[in-house]
């Protein structure tokens, strides 16, 4: 294997910046997710996602509650993007997601954005993680550049909710070494009502075919165990199927490949406003319980997915912010649980 990340070929040949050029170019009338605002933000005229030009970072760090094949010893170097496309209405990152007033203090320029990057590698993290990138992309694309140019070496994994666009992703192809996104639902109506956007549905699978284009189905580790190229796709379990796990499996097994990688998740909890006394949020107004969680889990040997991680439901599933809290939550590999698949 080629130890080298992809965009450092694509530095090499100049051609790292033309994508770089051509995805600033769509901020200019804002296409840069499926929101499609209009708004230039060249000129910082704030889009829907409360962005402007410059890139919004509420912290970054080596962290080790992701996946295990990326925090590996000495952690994933997490950098937590400010402001986000969606709202969603349970959102474990809320403060740093949906405080777009308090978050533009957090305005950084992209020469910083690139010192980040070669501090975490400096201080030994196994890759660069975008959190929440996707109304960051031409930004990060642009650090990246400059990263790359003063030393960076590390995989890029793009670490999104999939609410993202087609021609965003097709411009990132060769800079983005691994893709990590969420399917948050399996219909529309729940992307609208829980998470305030149109056609989620449609567009994250639509997504999801594109990074399927550029990955396939085949995951490349390092000699070290270390996840250097592929897809994983995130299912997060909700109360009440409200995710509809087994259709969004199928929809996976059957327009991908049973081979993608699944990262299922337990870490639901209610809070931001699934924890007030809302109405139209009661059916997430608690955690998920141990039976929901083992319906989930079965599903994985019952479609005959093949690879991937779940989280440890006793673990996982308690009072738990990601970017705040940095617990090492328990992963197993889906071939060690029982009711996984059986790849023999």
């Amino acid at each position: 294997m080629n130890p080298m990340a992809s965009y450092l070929a694509l530095c090499e040949t100049g051609e790292l910046q033309r994508r770089v050029e051509a995805l600033e170019r769509l901020l200019e009338s804002c296409t840069v997710c499926p929101l499609d605002c209009g708004n230039n933000r060249l000129r910082n005229e704030l889009a829907r996602c409360f962005s402007g030009r410059l890139p919004v970072v509420s912290s970054y760090t080596p962290h080790f509650g992701e996946e295990p094949a990326l925090s590996g010893t000495r952690g994933a170097g997490n950098i937590f993007f400010g402001n986000c496309n969606l709202r969603c209405v349970y959102c474990q990152n809320y403060q740093i997601s949906q405080t777009h007033k308090e978050q533009l203090k957090n305005e950084v320029t992209h020469e910083r954005l690139a010192a980040m990057m070669l501090e975490l590698q400096a201080r030994g993290c196994h890759n660069i993680n975008f959190v929440s990138p996707t109304h960051f992309a031409p930004q990060l694309a642009r650090a990246v550049l400059l990263a790359a140019e003063a030393g960076l070496t590390l995989p890029i994994v793009y670490n999104t909710n999939a609410y993202d666009s087609v021609e965003v992703l097709g411009l990132l192809e060769g800079i983005v070494d691994v893709y990590l996104p969420d399917l948050k639902y399996a219909d529309s109506e729940e992307g609208y009502t829980y998470s305030k956007v149109k056609d989620y549905t449609e567009h994250a699978r639509a997504a999801l075919r594109e990074m399927y284009r550029q990955t396939g189905d085949e995951l490349v580790f390092d000699e070290r165990g270390l996840l250097r190229r592929g897809l994983v796709v995130r299912l997060l379990v909700l109360p009440n199927d409200l995710a509809g796990i087994r259709e969004s499996l199928e929809w996976i097994r059957d327009a991908l490949s049973p081979r993608v990688a699944i990262s299922l998740m337990a870490q639901y909890y209610a809070t931001n406003k699934a924890a007030t006394d809302d109405e139209r949020y009661t059916l997430l107004s608690r955690r998920i319980n141990e039976g929901e969680w083992l319906r989930a889990v079965s599903l994985l040997g019952e479609l005959g997915m093949e690879e991937g991680w779940m989280q440890e439901y006793d673990t996982a599933s308690h009072y738990y912010r990601p970017d705040f809290d940095d617990p090492a939550t328990p992963f197993k590999d889906i071939r060690d649980f029982p009711h996984g698949a059986d790849r023999t």
